[in-house]
């Protein structure tokens, strides 16, 4: 399944697979003059790949190694020949891409291996020159495009949503504090964030700056409670209210108990 939309000079496209023509998760890639950020998964990689037949690429970038996010890479480079970049931390993991679990492969599906090349610290396009900024903190080898003339910032899987409550065994609650800081450093009120899910956010300072103060008074909250004898499971039920569906989906791998972990580790 493919939506487009356009914001201005940027096309956003979303994809997802889909169960009985329903989506089962959307992911978004993003065109604009010529740099193609994300590929999307493999599940959707013929459907993408017929879509950009008609589009004009000169250079694509993977925000970072997980399988939604290079799941075309292969096809791009056998049907196109374009370049595609990544940071050097992502490649050995584009080039093998390690086993997955099986949720994520019925919703995504296995990542073919791809070959792509280190990213340079900035990508300049006819128009715009993006920066690289290395984001770690959803995985460890994430990173953000920042266009600051435009104040555009794609921050891939950066930013999913202030109310996040659940975290993956990639997560790095300090890691991705701390990257957010460096992006809101670069970023002024009229910036738009562009995740790679479906959200474009025209207050994307606000937004990424809420998700901070948000996370760092969760992760204060679990420490109190921890401090008073409370286990990780009681935690999570004055917290957040018990599990989210995603830790039985998942069989523990994504869990709001992982992220109290998280917040008590850190």
């Amino acid at each position: 399944m493919i939506e487009i939309e356009n914001f201005g000079e940027v096309r956003q496209i979303r994809l997802a697979s889909e169960c009985d023509r329903n989506p089962l998760y959307w992911v978004s890639a993003y065109l604009v003059d010529g740099l193609l950020i994300d590929t999307g998964c493999a599940r959707t990689s013929n459907e993408f790949s017929k879509f950009l037949e008609d589009a004009k690429v000169d250079i694509v970038v993977n925000t970072h190694s997980h399988e939604d996010h290079i799941g075309a890479n292969h096809l791009i480079q056998e049907n196109f020949g374009w370049p595609v970049y990544a940071s050097a931390s992502a490649i050995p993991r584009i080039q093998n891409p390690p086993p997955i679990a099986w949720y994520r492969e019925k919703t995504w599906g296995s990542a073919a291996p791809s070959n792509p090349k280190p990213l340079p610290s900035i990508i300049e396009t006819k128009k715009f020159r993006f920066e690289v900024i290395d984001t770690p903190g959803h995985s460890p080898d994430h990173v953000s495009l920042v266009e600051r003339t435009q104040g555009w910032v794609f921050s891939g899987d950066l930013f999913i949503g202030k109310d996040l409550t659940v975290a993956g065994p990639e997560m790095n609650v300090s890691g991705m504090l701390e990257s957010m800081r460096t992006l809101l450093a670069l970023m002024d009120d009229e910036s738009i964030l562009f995740t790679s899910l479906r959200t474009v956010r025209y207050d994307g300072r606000k937004a990424l700056h809420d998700f901070v103060d948000r996370f760092e008074e969760l992760r204060a909250q679990a420490r109190e409670f921890v401090a008073e004898g409370l286990n990780v499971r009681e935690i999570v039920n004055r917290m957040f209210g018990g599990e989210t569906v995603f830790d039985a989906i998942t069989n523990g791998e994504y869990s709001s108990a992982n992220l109290v972990r998280l917040f008590l580790q850190d």
